[in-house]
C-alpha cells in the first residue's frame, strides 16, 4: 500500500470515531463501566430492598407480672378504639389468637347467632378487663350482660291481685360484646402497647384519644400533674384516682372504732410494689406505698 492510500485509511477511521462519539453525546447514552447494579444506580429488585416495616417484638416467655397486669388495667381499660371488624353481641365472647387473621366464617356465624354489638368503623370503648390463665377478656361497651331495669319488673298490688303498671317508655339499653384474646399458654408478660397490637385484628387505636384527656385539663394543676404521673394524692376523688391509676386490683372496706367506714384501693400484690389508696366516702384521705 502506498503512502497516499495509507493516509486515506487513517483519516477515514478517525472520522468514524468522531462521528460515534458525537452520536453518543447527543443521545445522552454514555457507556458505563462494569459496576454492580447497586453502585451504578440501577434499580434493585423488590427482594433486595431493605424491609422498612416494623414488626412487634414477641412476648416474653415468662408469665404476666403483677406490675404489668396493673399497667394493662390502667392504660387499656377505658380506652377508645375504632372497630375494623364487626363485633358480636352477647356475653359468650368472640375469641381471637394474636398474630393470626380473624376466622371470617366463625365471625359471620357469631354475628348471625348473637347479633351485632357494633359494626366496622364504629368507635367503641373497652370497659373492663378480666384475666384467665391463658386468656384476656375485654368487655366492650359494657360487655354482653343485660341490665336490670326495675320499671320492667314492678307490679302494683291491690289486695291479692296484681295489676301491671302502666306502660313506661324505657330507652333501649346499649348492647356490648366480649372479645377474648387466647394465647394458648399462660398469659405472657406484656406492655399495654403489646396488648393493643394483639387487638389489631379488631381495633384501631391510632387516631383515638383517652376519654379523660379533656376532663383532666380542667382539674387543678396538682391533680392534673399527678394524673399524668399516674399517682394518687390526698384530696382526689375516685374518678381522679381511676384516671391516674386505673381500676384497683383489690378493694377492702373497713369500719373504724368511731363507726366511720373507709375503703382501701390496692394496686399491686406484695411482695411487689404495692400502693394503698384510702377513701373516706369519695375522697382520698391517705396514700401509702410499700416496696
Amino acid at each position: 500500500m502506498n503512502l497516499a492510500a495509507t493516509l486515506v485509511v487513517v483519516l477515514a477511521l478517525a472520522a468514524a470515531g468522531d462521528r460515534q462519539t458525537l452520536l453518543q453525546s447527543q443521545s445522552g447514552r454514555v457507556a458505563a463501566p462494569n459496576l454492580p447494579p447497586e453502585e451504578a444506580g440501577a434499580p434493585q429488585s423488590p427482594g433486595t430492598q431493605p424491609d422498612s416495616s416494623t414488626q412487634a417484638s414477641p412476648h416474653s416467655t415468662g408469665p404476666l407480672k403483677p406490675e404489668s397486669r396493673m399497667l394493662l388495667i390502667r392504660y387499656v381499660d377505658g380506652e377508645f378504639g375504632k372497630l375494623v371488624q364487626s363485633l358480636p353481641a352477647g356475653k359468650k365472647g368472640f375469641k381471637i389468637v394474636p398474630g393470626q387473621p380473624v376466622n371470617k366464617q366463625k365471625l359471620s356465624d357469631a354475628l348471625r347467632l348473637y347479633g351485632t354489638a357494633a359494626t366496622r368503623g364504629d368507635t367503641v370503648q373497652i370497659t373492663g378487663i378480666d384475666f384467665r390463665s391463658q386468656e384476656i377478656l375485654l368487655q366492650v361497651n359494657g360487655g354482653g350482660k343485660k341490665h336490670f331495669n326495675w320499671r320492667q319488673h314492678m307490679q302494683v298490688g291491690i289486695g291479692n291481685a296484681g295489676t301491671p303498671p302502666p306502660e313506661v317508655f324505657v330507652p333501649p339499653q346499649p348492647t356490648g360484646g366480649v372479645l377474648i384474646v387466647d394465647y394458648g399458654r399462660p398469659v405472657p408478660d406484656m406492655s399495654p402497647d403489646d396488648l393493643k397490637n394483639d387487638l389489631a385484628a379488631f381495633f384501631d387505636f391510632s387516631k383515638q384519644h383517652s376519654a379523660t384527656v379533656n376532663w383532666v385539663d380542667t382539674l387543678p394543676p396538682q391533680f392534673k400533674d399527678a394524673i399524668k404521673d399516674h399517682r394518687a394524692l390526698v384530696g382526689m376523688d375516685q374518678e381522679m384516682v381511676l384516671a391516674a391509676m386505673g381500676r384497683p386490683e383489690h378493694k377492702v372496706r373497713e369500719k373504724g372504732p368511731d363507726g366511720n367506714e373507709t375503703e382501701d384501693w390496692i394496686y399491686g400484690d406484695p411482695p411487689a410494689h404495692t400502693t394503698f389508696v384510702t377513701f373516706a366516702g369519695d375522697t382520698v384521705i391517705r396514700v401509702e406505698e410499700f416496696n
